[in-house]
């Protein structure tokens, strides 16, 4: 007899960490992995926010901080906002939190009953569907095509709302897909959630800061403002600030939910660490000259990735628009068999095949909703991602 709760069981783990776990394991035992899975970036954070939080360190800044975040940090979120998403928020309606997972957590606790359906693109992050699901949610998934850019219809929304449609999850630009939404296609959605009063929007801006080929990141609200009212900003300093071991993300939103997400923090983790917090008002209000320089760099890496991607018979990739991923369709190489004759029936066997052939750590697409497709991450160097193509190229080379 089990001690696990039923939902529990129903979730699995991230299968980010599963890869990752994977690989560790294969270094140890002394095996080169060039690691193409995780999504973080490679370059450090930068000085002036590294000696922010010295600075904070120094200053005895080490006690408890405010549960739903420092004053002169949720100032700065909302000053970011204005200046960078035309958005006018003030710092009652918004909460820190350790990581944007935690704000999605806190948001799907405080509003979800159990069978209230949660409607997201897939593909999708991985973490959607399992915070839902842990939250006894029920998650539905709109289904989209490489050919139109991985993006959700008018018409695939509108099929998918029900009576128990509470949410939309929108992510632009997109993991692991790389789309961003153009004006013209945020407009036909809000057009759509019009028609459906009890949706509520969850906006995650993660990667605003990371598109690519002169596009221009817009919220919905800047095309729909409104739907302020049953709208979450959700963002965080992780990708763009290069910060995802400091742990800081934030949600912004109608006081009503950022009180009740409040409530939810203040019983389990509480605040986000306090000199990090000092570190993420730098951020926020400090220099940002190393963004485009940094998206140069990831132009450059995309543009291998999909050369290399694209040249290998069997594999078809799409320049994604932002973020740090290419989704890559692999259709073609399931049924295939292995030299020790096993056959590769999903892109998680194929992935594994390619870890213990060729060295080379990816994600499957199936845990993003959408099979057969690999994701690989780009943020790595140049150098990495040409050896690791030739390594997947080779060992792809040898199934039959």
């Amino acid at each position: 007899m089990t001690i696990l709760s039923e939902h529990v069981t129903k979730v699995k783990a991230s299968e980010v960490s599963v890869v990752s776990a994977k690989a560790l394991e294969l270094e140890r035992q002394g095996k080169d992995i060039i690691r193409l899975s995780a999504g973080e970036p490679d370059f450090p954070t930068p000085d002036h926010i590294k000696m922010a939080c010295i600075k904070a360190l120094c200053d005895n800044k080490t006690k408890y901080p405010p549960v739903i975040g420092l004053p002169e940090l949720r100032e700065a979120i909302c000053m970011k906002l204005k200046r960078d998403n035309a958005l006018d928020y003030s710092p009652g309606q918004t909460i820190v939190s350790s990581g944007c997972k935690q704000v999605l957590y806190n948001a799907m606790t405080a509003t979800l009953n159990p069978g209230d359906e949660v409607m997201m693109v897939a593909p999708y992050w991985m973490s959607y569907a399992g915070i839902v699901e842990l939250c006894r949610g029920t998650p539905v998934f709109i289904p989209t095509r490489q050919e139109n850019g991985f993006k959700a219809s008018a018409p695939a929304l509108e099929k998918a709302i029900t009576p128990r449609t509470k949410w939309l999850f929108l992510n632009s630009p997109g993991n692991p897909s790389g789309a961003v939404y153009s004006a013209e296609e945020l407009r036909a959605l809000a057009d759509v959630l019009r028609r459906h009063p009890q949706v509520w929007i969850l906006s995650d801006d993660v990667y605003e800061f990371l598109v690519y080929d002169g596009i221009k990141f817009l919220n919905l609200l800047n095309i729909a403002p409104d739907l302020k009212d049953r709208f979450l900003v959700v963002n965080g300093l992780s990708k763009a600030y290069c910060m995802t071991g400091w742990r800081l993300g934030y949600g912004v939103g109608p006081e009503e939910l950022i009180k009740a997400m409040f409530k939810i923090q203040s019983q389990s983790t509480s605040g986000a660490t306090h000199f990090c917090q000092w570190a993420g008002v730098t951020a926020l209000t400090g220099d940002h000259s190393f963004i485009p320089l940094h998206n140069v760099e990831y132009t450059d890496r995309r543009d291998l990735v999909v050369a290399m991607a694209n040249q290998i018979p069997g594999l078809s990739c799409r320049p994604p628009q932002g973020a740090f991923y290419c989704f890559i369709a692999c259709g073609a190489y399931m049924g295939k068999k292995t030299p020790g004759g096993a056959v590769i029936s999903t892109d998680e066997e194929l992935v594994g095949y390619l870890l213990n052939e060729a060295g080379v750590a990816l994600i499957p697409g199936t845990p993003f909703g959408m099979a057969p497709y690999i994701r690989v991450s780009f943020a790595t160097t140049k150098p990495k991602i040409k050896k690791a193509f030739e390594r997947i190229a080779d060992a792809l080379g040898l199934l039959r």
